[in-house]
């Protein structure tokens, strides 16, 4: 399990550094093996170019285990991609997960190679470990097995997995299927055990920045009626955050259970849920009492 992390963001939106750190402290604490920093829910498309090589390295500053970290560096600018990148490897980062370019979408496959591999060859000093970014609902652009496998073949050792969180996991099992020793991520921590079961890495998403420790738990359970509860609960604080959005709805429970108002600040676009849908969002978790327990421990 990886944590999709939200980013804590000042009032003039620049990153919280104090804030992301303590939380990626928690995280790795309450069940995560690894995080995953400046995806979605980190809002890293709203975050400046310097502003996303200076948390790498504050991360890293703060000395927080580079190998367990998965950095988010893609984005439409081929030249910005490898500058993040080269950041996130010179901090010692375990892998980098890289968005298409998604504004012209007209090029279809053969654009998207060009693309992966100009920054294929620009980072190979550095020996990249790079997950591909399939989230079409988002992008609008599909990352298909055959891109995957020419890739591949282009740059052994170099596209070594992804993250498909387009919420179909024929797709994701297509991938586990097709290659060997491919480091296949769903994009939503319901679908990590079957993921895990099919041969694949598991999850990195967005919800476990709240539900970390019941998803923790669940991938250790064996009693079946555990199981089944902790399905439930996980499923249920995934659903209803979705519902209200994935970004501002968990800054926002984030907010409320770290009895910190900080927390629920958002980059615009997205928005910051007013009180009254957050009290509605609450009261559909209450009955998720894990929640309360692990918080109560920060």
């Amino acid at each position: 399990m990886y944590s999709a992390v939200a980013t804590p963001v000042t009032p003039d939106f620049k990153p919280d550094l104090p804030r992301l750190v303590a939380h990626c402290r928690w995280l790795l604490a309450n069940g995560c093996d690894g995080l995953a920093p400046l995806g979605t829910t980190g809002e890293a498309n709203s975050l400046s170019l310097s502003d996303r090589t200076s948390l790498i390295a504050g991360l890293a500053e703060a000395g927080l285990p580079m190998e367990r970290v998965i950095f988010g560096t893609g984005s439409t600018s081929l030249g910005d991609t490898v500058t993040v990148s080269r950041a996130a490897l010179d901090a010692g980062a375990n892998g980098l997960l890289m968005l298409p370019p998604f504004y012209y979408r007209h090029a279809g496959e053969d654009g998207l190679f060009a693309y992966y591999s100009h920054v294929a060859e620009r980072l190979l000093p550095r020996k990249p470990r790079i997950f591909l970014y399939h989230i079409p609902q988002m992008s609008m652009v599909s990352i298909t097995v055959t891109l995957a496998a020419r890739l591949r073949e282009a740059f052994p050792g170099v596209f070594v997995g992804i993250k498909d969180s387009g919420g179909d996991f024929s797709h994701t099992r297509s991938f586990i299927r097709e290659f060997d020793d491919f480091e296949a991520f769903s994009g939503s921590e319901p679908l990590a055990v079957s993921n895990l079961a099919a041969g694949g890495w598991g999850c990195i998403s967005a919800t476990t920045n709240v539900s970390a420790p019941l998803v923790a738990e669940r991938l250790g359970a064996r009693d079946a009626g555990d199981q089944a509860g902790l399905d439930d609960q996980i499923e249920r604080v995934r659903t209803i955050i979705a519902n209200a959005d994935t970004v501002s709805g968990t800054k926002s429970v984030l907010a409320r259970l770290r009895r910190d108002p900080e927390w629920s600040r958002t980059i615009p676009p997205n928005m910051s849920l007013d009180s009254a849908t957050t009290d509605a969002i609450m009261g559909q978790l209450a009955a998720c009492r894990d929640l309360y327990r692990d918080f109560s421990r920060i």
